[in-house]
């Protein structure tokens, strides 16, 4: 935070107010609201703008300390007896013609005395010197002042805040690195585009380590505090207030939006008035918010406990429950009101629905006050997805052992075990649990849906395929229930490849064009909704599914905002851009990493692939090490994802023999489970990696599954015939199906087969077409690396050549590659020779390695 604070997002504006003063012209009024950074612009334009050799720079400042003497604004710049108004301002003018050639900056003119305002409309009037004059909107001026732009005398450039992408570049230029989006969004949504409170905020919530790097990006990692610095500057902005002013901003800060008709019965419409009069609350006319979200951290920072809970009480009592009875809840729970469970439970249920479980959580825990089994029941769940296992078990366990009857004990006993099995990591137990709720009898149609939920986690897939879609059809007694017997038909319909299913189960799971599901859950059905239509190729509907999701969680604190950004993250990659995937997912990994939280897995697995696809091996090294030390049992339905991020991690690397045996591997183990879906990506990222002979015949199997399969095969096939005009159309197909990393692919193979037949012209148009379509993608496959830069090499040649270019020994590549350590000399001796270099020095420079 010692960097120096940048302007930006104001070029266009500096560039005018330069071209206002230079030599022969007039000047400028800056306006704005206060913060916006006025005095900034003005400053860096009097210090870069050319004005002439000898040019002299005088800044006077008005201040209300100033304002009741007369030339206060110029005290110190001007050396003025005192006198007669029109002896002084004459005398004035007189020093400031003999100081030519001059720029007068007047900063805050708003405040200005009456003669330092009518020196400053003279000066301009008879031009003597440009001015640049800076002065806060929503202040009353002197008339000489306003008379300057309203009487045509000089242009007038409202500043406005910065927007949200600016304030974004700002951050991540001041601190050095990227920024998370929601942060950053939060980070406008407080300061409101002020340069002046984002640099104060920043300051103290860095210095205080509540904001700092995760994993390579700022973020928050605790609760906001503001400085005291900050507190004393927005205080001043405040102003003192009457004790009925008061009321209404701090009403107003503790539970806003407060409707205007209550606000005016708890303090009075007098104060209510008062208090957007001065610009510390705006209405609409039916309810009042803060002017500036920073007044509520203010008031509430430096507000007494007792007062807190008594205005919160007073507003509480004014609020209906119904519909949405989490504000009321909300507030009784932290005013002096008499709890109330009942309506705590309620608000807890409609956070969970909204996904805000830190909300909920806090809500369920108070309502389970009581010991009511129903609160108790929920309030474990939030902890279970709050990835607080252990704390649910306890209470989960306590809730079987004292269940008043038995349909209670099997609704607990499968909350044990999805907390068992997703949470917990227990697989073993979870199924204990499950047939423990199987025993009682009770609720059939929920261990059903349970039941196959777990079944299709660890990659059973008969048992969902034979009775899930009739369950699907069932009318199921609630939302928990249709989104488990969703999620496991879902996750079969996805490595099958059954289209139609699929589209059921979301019809059924509640993820529809205009819906979402209900509960944490519906993120893992999303998840899976994407996989399917990103396994069948139709990335573009994979990419509706989670912008649903991300829509509905992006302002969300914990885990909700978290999992969205994984579904897209996944679904970008879907649809082969690389780039915007990285860029959801490395987010979403920062606030993962470390929390212990089940998605986490998943998150990992796609972000390495990822990195893979972009050619950042080592960035990619340390996940594909957790990936190949153990996977989450809830995951074994996807383990050939897994081994494909291997397969693009070892492909980054320049290990192309290791990265298409892991592509294989996948290959094998999806056909093994009786996914075909899945075998049909992994065999086409075998031919992505060069290994077409090896795919074809399987390809050519599986090719009337889905549209996916149908481009892989042909794929396949014009890779192994040679056939690099087939080539470019299978990557307009690529690229027409929504897989910008395959097409780029395609491309790139068509471009190395044309070269080696010497036909250059149609080589480096293939080329060319997939640099185009690696910027679009992101992405720095293999195949594109040799499109780039084409070496007269084998591909096993330069396979060793990238590996020793790395750093590899010759006896760590023959472990690579399975080969002996001779067969890696050979090989480096003729790369060598080929590209006339001795050494891998020199050979680091060719084959482009970093």
């Amino acid at each position: 935070m010692e960097r120096p604070w940048p302007l930006t997002g104001r070029d266009d504006e500096l560039r005018r107010v330069a071209a206002a003063i230079r030599p022969g012209g007039a000047g400028i009024v800056v306006a704005g609201p206060a913060g916006v950074g006025k005095t900034r612009l003005a400053r860096e334009a009097l210090a870069g703008g050319p004005r002439g050799r000898g040019t002299t720079v005088l800044w006077a400042h008005g201040s209300a300390a100033a304002r009741p003497y007369p030339l206060g604004a110029f005290a110190g710049v001007l050396d003025i007896p005192s006198g007669d108004a029109a002896e002084t301002i004459g005398r004035a003018l007189e020093q400031l013609a003999q100081r030519q050639p001059l720029v007068l900056a007047v900063d805050d003119a708003h405040l200005l005395d009456e003669h330092s305002a009518i020196v400053l409309h003279r000066l301009v009037v008879r031009r003597l010197a440009p001015v640049v004059v800076t002065l806060r909107t929503g202040e009353p001026a002197p008339d000489t002042v306003t008379s300057l732009w309203k009487d045509d005398h000089l242009p007038r450039l409202d500043l406005t805040p910065l927007d949200v992408s600016e304030t974004t570049g700002l951050v991540a230029r001041v601190l050095g690195g990227p920024v998370d989006s929601a942060s950053a969004q939060r980070l406008w949504a407080l300061t409101q585009g002020s340069p002046l409170f984002l640099r104060h905020l920043l300051a103290g919530e860095a210095a205080a380590g509540r904001f700092g790097p995760t994993t390579g990006i700022w973020r928050w990692t605790r609760e906001l505090a503001i400085s005291p610095e900050l507190t004393d500057l927005l205080e001043r902005e405040i102003g003192a207030l009457p004790a009925g002013v008061q009321d209404v901003v701090d009403m107003v800060a503790l539970a806003e939006p407060v409707a205007v008709l209550t606000l005016c019965a708890l303090t009075s419409p007098a104060d209510v008035e008062q208090a957007e009069g001065r610009g510390l609350v705006r209405t609409d006319g039916l309810v009042a918010r803060l002017a500036h979200p920073l007044y509520g951290e203010v008031r509430r920072s430096v507000m007494g406990t007792l007062r807190a809970r008594r205005l919160r009480a007073q507003v509480a009592q004014t609020l209906d429950a119904e519909p949405d009875p989490i504000p009321r809840a909300v507030l009784t729970l932290d005013s002096d009101l008499p709890p109330d469970p009942g309506l705590f439970l309620a608000a807890a249920e409609a956070a969970t629905r909204m996904y805000d479980l830190p909300l909920a959580e806090r809500l369920a825990r108070a309502a389970a006050s009581t010991g009511d089994p129903g609160a108790r029941l929920v309030h474990a769940a939030a902890l279970s997805w709050l990835s607080r296992g252990e704390e649910a078990d306890t209470i989960l366990t306590e809730l079987v052992r004292t269940a008043p009857d038995p349909a209670t004990c099997a609704m607990v006993e499968l909350h044990r075990a999805g907390n068992l099995l997703w949470t917990i990591a227990a697989p073993t137990e979870a199924r204990r649990a499950l047939a423990a709720a199987e025993a009682t009898g009770e609720a059939v149609l929920h261990v059903a849906t349970m039941s196959l939920a777990l079944a299709a986690a660890v990659g059973d897939l008969t048992p969902v395929l034979d009775r899930g879609p009739a369950l699907l059809r069932t009318d199921l007694p609630d939302d928990l229930a249709r989104i488990l017997v969703a999620s496991a038909v879902s996750a079969a319909a996805a490595v099958t490849g059954e289209r139609g299913l699929l589209d059921e189960a979301a019809v059924v799971g509640g993820l529809a064009v205009d819906h979402v599901p209900t509960g944490i859950p519906g993120f893992g059905l999303a998840d899976l909704q994407v996989l399917g239509h990103r396994l069948a190729g139709e990335p573009d509907v994979a990419e509706a599914r989670a912008r649903l999701m991300r829509a509905a969680s992006a302002d969300l604190p914990g885990p909700a905002r978290l999992m969205g950004q994984v579904v897209v993250g996944h679904a970008a990659l879907a649809a082969g851009r690389v780039g915007d995937a990285l860029v959801s997912l490395r987010e979403a990994w920062a606030g993962l990493a470390e929390s212990g939280h089940e998605f986490r897995f998943r998150c990992r697995t796609l972000l390495a692939t990822a990195l893979g696809q972009a050619g950042l091996a080592d960035q990619a090294a340390p996940l594909l090490a957790e990936i190949a030390a153990g996977q989450h049992p809830a995951y074994q339905l996807l383990l050939p994802d897994d081994l494909l991020a291997r397969a693009w991690g070892a492909a980054a690397e320049g290990a192309t023999t290791e990265a298409l045996g892991h592509a294989v591997a996948a290959a094998d183990l999806a056909r093994e489970s009786g996914e075909p879906a899945y075998e049909v990506l992994a065999w086409q990222t075998a031919v992505q990696l060069g290994g077409a002979p090896a795919a074809l015949p399987r390809l050519t199997e599986l090719s009337g599954r889905s549209p996916r399969a149908a481009v892989a095969r042909d794929h396949a096939r014009a890779w192994a015939d040679g056939d690099g005009d087939r080539l470019l159309d299978i990557a307009d197909a690529w690229a027409r199906l929504g897989d910008l990393v395959a097409a780029g692919d395609a491309a790139a193979q068509a471009a190395d087969l044309h070269r080696r037949r010497g036909r250059q012209g149609s080589a480096l148009s293939a080329a060319a077409l997939a640099e185009r379509l690696a910027v679009r993608s992101g992405a720095c496959t293999p195949a594109l690396a040799v499109a780039a830069r084409p070496l007269p090499l084998t591909a096993r040649e330069r396979e060793i050549a990238v590996l020793a270019a790395r750093g590899l020994s010759n006896k760590e590549i023959a472990e690579h590659l399975t080969v002996s350590v001779r067969t890696v000399e050979g090989h480096l001796y003729r790369a060598g020779r080929k590209l006339g270099v001795s050494d891998r020095a020199a050979m680091t420079d060719i084959v482009g390695v970093e």
